[in-house]
């Protein structure tokens, strides 16, 4: 579907994990991203990207956390940390 053409921007939250992990191979994912469709915008998420798709990626932004609620004992959160 990620090519139909019914997207402006498709999310792809947190697949780095099964790139890095083998579950999905590289190439086809990579290929499929060369054939989006013409103003189609893929964000992927993730720690641990894959450098294949850094290298292919047109931005890589790299975050880092500077202050978090577990440091005052707060619990993960659902909506935010899962």
């Amino acid at each position: 579907k990620i090519n139909s053409g019914q997207y402006d921007v498709v999310i792809l939250d947190e697949f780095t994990y099964p790139l890095k992990y083998g579950w999905l191979p590289m190439e086809e994912v990579l290929e499929t991203l060369r054939n989006r469709p013409p103003g189609l915008h893929v964000v992927i998420t993730g720690r641990d990207a894959p450098q294949e798709l850094i290298d292919f990626a047109d931005l890589v932004t790299e975050m880092r956390e500077v202050k978090h609620p577990y440091q005052k004992g707060i619990k993960a959160q659902p909506g935010i940390e899962f």
